[in-house]
């Protein structure tokens, strides 16, 4: 059972890392989207803005993924208590 729930700790703390880090590379391409320039082709607008947008989107599923991990921990451990 120590085990498990180490396993179960060590990819809540994977997936919120990785999702911190997406959040972070997806702001920087918003930023490259919303900071005027004339070098800039439609193209490349479009091309950063679904980056930004997928970015933001798997940041933000695995922002769930290690809460269903939390609450699997915390299930646990009040298991455990019993």
């Amino acid at each position: 059972m120590d085990k498990q729930t180490k396993n179960i700790y060590e990819k809540m703390v994977d997936f919120k890392q990785f999702a911190v880090v997406l959040l972070a590379v997806g702001v920087f391409f918003f930023l490259g989207v919303i900071i005027p320039s004339d070098s800039k082709s439609e193209m490349d607008v479009n091309i950063m803005m679904i980056s930004s947008m997928s970015f933001l989107a798997l940041s933000i599923l695995l922002f769930i993924q290690s809460k269903q991990c939390q609450l699997k921990l915390k299930d646990m451990e009040d298991g455990n208590k019993r």
